[in-house]
């Protein structure tokens, strides 16, 4: 089997390619490789058999472990589920690839990233994105292309192109940019509170990189002949369209026109018209040219009228300047916030309503032991921040059985969980595990930004001291030709008639995250400084609106666990534990409180009751700590030997009382005054030449437990004249030499 090999020098890095070789059977496939990073992605295009009115495209990014050198755990010892992370890098590539497709496209495409190898200097996401545009080219299947992307970071003042793993995570910018040859198509970001002017410096730099690369892929097909798909729209049936234009066009507009309604009534309004509309043709003749249309295909009146509804609806905003709901482009929706809703067995609580958007917001403090283990190819093995959103189908008034999330909930909790991080406090101040649950009540709209301004009030309430506090609002974009119009905190039905979902969170000072998709073919830059610009003005006004509700950490709730921190020398760490866990599992058994060990010595107690953590604190010390010489201590006396008395005195030492150091006087036997049992004071003497101890009670007082000062000996006086008495002789054994 022999294949093509192009390569792709791109910022000082060679991206190799090969063509040809693998997967035969996929339309189009591509081994995409930098350093020891491989990809291999595929695109396949299959006819659709059933009618359907959107484009069923499926984007799957697949981790091996063996890219890593690792053997999956659990019994099966086999991938299962797909990571968070990896259904994370299916939606970065299926969003910038979406808009690029034909809309008028019904065929089945299927594009599959699968990582083979990986290494960490070279992060897997943005290659596979690139790739998935090589992959659908090669295949020759209609598309808009090419698109490509890359990674900004900034460390310190410097913009870093496609950074690694580490130098994401010493960065303040961790920035993906995907564009088209028409301009920025996806966007998504999580930065260090970072400015609206750094944002755009680094989102054209990374725009700059993607034209290069844009580039490489045209001469690429040049390279092997390949002729790109750009399909002009088919010609459509105008019958139906001009019937609802017609018949249509005045009654909606007046319903667009009425801004008192709510959704559910404006909704049923323009519901009322396409009905009247629908019984029209169906008292025509049978052989009608509409009847017979709509008897062909029962969505096409559906759909026709959800475009004349857009098309009213962008025209309102572009010329009147007003939407749907009476709002001026820059306005927000009516706002409301609570925080300690729920009793306060929930750590933190809070209510966030914008609009008929509303979601609760609950913190749950955790401990070490908490944090999530990560089993996926991101070098970074545990999470100690979880943000998980959910959407419930009573949110937006639906029936459907509740299944575990899907990439959409995985997605929106990822979201708010990067612009949250940024303002946490530090592990070495505040050591504990956060996790936050985001439930959307009721949807119309920007239902992630909610998440993120009702986790802010929920964190605040729970008694996290964040640095700042976070909002985020969602903004949209209507752009007819030269004409554009962007729209701050949309709703639902400018989100589904709108060409932009362009979500910005961040505090006062900055950014804290970005996640932009569009279904045009490409915005300007231009475009997106004015969409910050006017997102920084709606941040200010939400953050302004839940102050009102909390403005700075409150107390912790008596249920939320306390940690109390301590150091031990990394050679004791063995005696905490003790053999099989026996001594760890003892501590947390009687005091009641959870125990953390760290490789570096770092102990973490927690527990709500302050008595448990202070009975760990002291076994463990008395495990870890050295006894000091010169000190009393109150022992228990263990064992009476003939010698004197072993005597239990700091944690699980013993020390002896030799039988002259019990008391200032002879005593036969150590049992003519201690027994065991017995609880004594002692001084501790030091340790002999064997570091046996040696321990003293005559010098301590037992009542009191003071030392009693040893009076000073008198000087050793004249013994007198000895005379001349004879010396005495020594005897000696055995014979003469």
């Amino acid at each position: 089997m022999e294949g093509q090999n192009k390569s792709i020098t791109f910022d000082g890095r060679e991206i190799r390619l090969t063509t040809g070789l693998y997967a035969p059977q996929a339309n189009g496939s591509v081994m995409i490789e930098c350093g020891d990073t491989s990809l291999l992605v595929t695109a396949t295009k299959t006819t659709k058999k059933d009618a359907s009115d959107f484009l069923p495209l499926i984007c799957d990014y697949e981790e091996k472990l063996y890219a890593a050198g690792r053997i999956p755990g659990g019994f099966m010892r086999r991938e299962g589920r797909p990571p968070e992370r990896a259904t994370l890098i299916a939606r970065l590539i299926d969003r910038p690839m979406r808009p690029l497709f034909p809309s008028w496209m019904r065929d089945e495409i299927q594009i599959v990233a699968s990582c083979l190898s990986l290494d960490e200097r070279v992060p897997a996401d943005v290659l596979a994105v690139t790739g998935a545009s090589i992959a659908t080219l090669l295949g020759e299947i209609p598309f808009y292309g090419p698109m490509a992307a890359v990674r900004v970071g900034l460390i310190g003042d410097d913009f870093i192109l496609n950074p690694s793993y580490r130098e994401i995570e010493r960065g303040d910018l961790d920035i993906v940019v995907a564009g088209s040859p028409e301009g920025i198509v996806m966007i998504e970001a999580g930065a260090n509170q970072l400015s609206e002017q750094d944002t755009i410096e680094a989102i054209d730099f990374g725009y700059e990189a993607v034209t290069e690369l844009i580039k490489s892929q045209e001469d690429l097909l040049k390279d092997l002949g390949i002729k790109q798909i750009k399909p002009s729209d088919p010609e459509e049936d105008k019958t139906l369209p001009s019937y609802l234009e017609k018949n249509c066009t005045k009654p909606i507009e007046l319903v667009l026109k009425k801004f008192d309604l709510s959704k559910e009534e404006r909704d049923l309004e323009l519901e009322k018209i396409k009905v009247e509309a629908q019984g029209k043709i169906e008292s025509l003749k049978d052989d009608n040219q509409l009847k017979v249309l709509l008897s062909e295909n029962d969505k096409l009146l559906s759909s026709d009228f959800k475009k004349l509804t857009k098309r009213l609806m962008r025209s309102q905003i572009i010329n009147d300047g007003k939407r749907v709901d009476g709002r001026d482009l820059d306005e927000v929706r009516k706002i409301s916030a609570s925080a300690g809703i729920l009793p306060k067995r929930v750590h933190g609580s809070a209510l966030f309503q914008r609009g008929l958007t509303q979601v609760l917001s609950t913190t749950t403090l955790g401990t070490p032991s908490d944090a999530q283990e990560m089993d996926d190819l991101n070098p970074s093995t545990e999470k100690t921040y979880l943000h998980h959103y959910n959407f419930p189908p009573y949110s937006v008034g639906e029936t459907r059985p509740m299944r575990t999330p899907g990439r959409r909930e995985i997605g929106h909790g990822a979201l708010a969980e990067r612009a949250i991080i940024p303002v946490l406090p530090g592990k070495e101040t505040f050591p504990y595990v956060l996790r936050v649950v985001s439930e959307v009540l009721s949807s119309n709209g920007s239902t992630s930004m909610g998440s993120v301004c009702g986790s802010t009030l929920s964190l605040l309430d729970a008694g996290v001291p964040l640095k700042a506090p976070v909002s985020g609002t969602a903004m949209g974009l209507i752009k007819e030709g030269k004409e554009v119009r962007i729209l701050t905190d949309i709703q639902g039905i400018e989100d589904f008639l709108g060409d932009m979902d362009f979500k910005v969170a961040g505090t006062e000072n900055g950014i804290t995250s970005l996640q932009m998709d569009i279904k045009v073919a490409g915005i300007t830059p231009e475009i997106m400084k004015q969409a910050l610009s006017q997102a920084k003005d709606g941040r200010m006004h939400i953050l302004q609106e839940m102050s009102k509700a909390i403005s700075e950490a409150g107390e912790f709730s008596v249920h939320a666990p306390r940690i109390e921190t301590m150091k031990v020398a990394t050679d004791k760490i063995r005696e905490v534990i003790g053999s099989g866990g026996k001594v760890i599992r003892e501590i947390v058994e009687t005091s009641g409180a959870k125990v953390d060990i760290s490789d570096d010595g770092t102990i973490k107690i927690a527990s709500p009751d302050g008595a448990s953590i202070q009975k760990a604190y002291d076994m463990i010390y008395s495990i870890v700590a050295e006894p000091e010489v010169g000190s009393i201590y109150t022992g228990t006396v263990v064992k009476l030997v003939d010698f004197g008395a072993f005597v239990n005195f700091f944690g699980k030492r013993d020390g002896l009382v030799h039988v002259s150091q019990i008391e200032n006087r002879r005593l036969n036997h150590p049992s003519d005054v201690l027994k065991e049992g017995q609880e004594v004071k002692v001084k501790l003497m030091g340790f002999d030449d064997r570091g046996k101890v040696r321990l003293s009670m005559k010098v301590v007082d037992q009542e009191t437990g003071e030392e009693i000062p040893v009076e000073p000996r008198p000087p050793r006086g004249d013994r007198g004249n000895r005379g001349d008495r004879p010396r005495r002789g020594r005897a000696r054994a055995g014979g003469d030499d």
